[in-house]
């Protein structure tokens, strides 16, 4: 998939439209909109940065490089789980190559890429600063260290079963 490929349905436009209207009409929070965005609908939409120039007066091509800037942002839909694989000395001294190889092979999908399903983003990231745990991963907001691709499958189940119980629970 790439940018713009993704085009909002009437009630994601609604909740832009809601999103949007949250802001003071000012340049200034432009930025925390896309992050609102980001956060919301997991990109950065197109129709989000048009309503945005609209919205605070500025440029759709500024809105864009901001958007491109910022690696917090995308323009294309992430998956709703994030891995974050450290490639950083320690880890990859340790093994995070063999990491990235067996998430393409377990899921399919390289650095920077979605799955099909729109289940799990694979980021490489320079440091997660736990160097003693290399190599580290982080989905969503846990870590794992010490990770083996032996170890990863199970890692990615467990992680998928968790999520789903706690969207249970909810």
């Amino acid at each position: 998939m790439t940018e713009y490929d993704y085009t909002l349905n009437n009630e994601e436009l609604s909740e832009l439209r809601q999103l949007l209207s949250c802001y003071p009409p000012q340049q200034r929070f432009a930025l925390s909109a896309m992050q609102d965005m980001q956060r919301k609908f997991r990109f950065v939409p197109r129709e989000g940065l048009i309503a945005l120039a609209s919205h605070v007066g500025c440029s759709r091509a500024r809105l864009y490089s901001m958007a491109t800037f910022y690696k917090a942002l995308s323009l294309k839909p992430k998956g709703r789980h994030i891995i974050k694989l450290c490639d950083g000395t320690a880890c990859h001294i340790r093994g995070s190559v063999n990491l990235i190889n067996a998430i393409g092979r377990l899921l399919g999908i390289g650095p920077g890429e979605t799955t099909g399903d729109g289940e799990f983003s694979l980021e490489l990231v320079n440091c997660l600063g736990s160097c003693a745990l290399a190599p580290v991963m982080v989905i969503d907001e846990d870590y794992y260290g010490k990770v083996t691709p032996e170890s990863l499958a199970q890692l990615l189940e467990n992680h998928k079963r968790k999520a789903g119980e706690g969207a249970a629970g909810s």
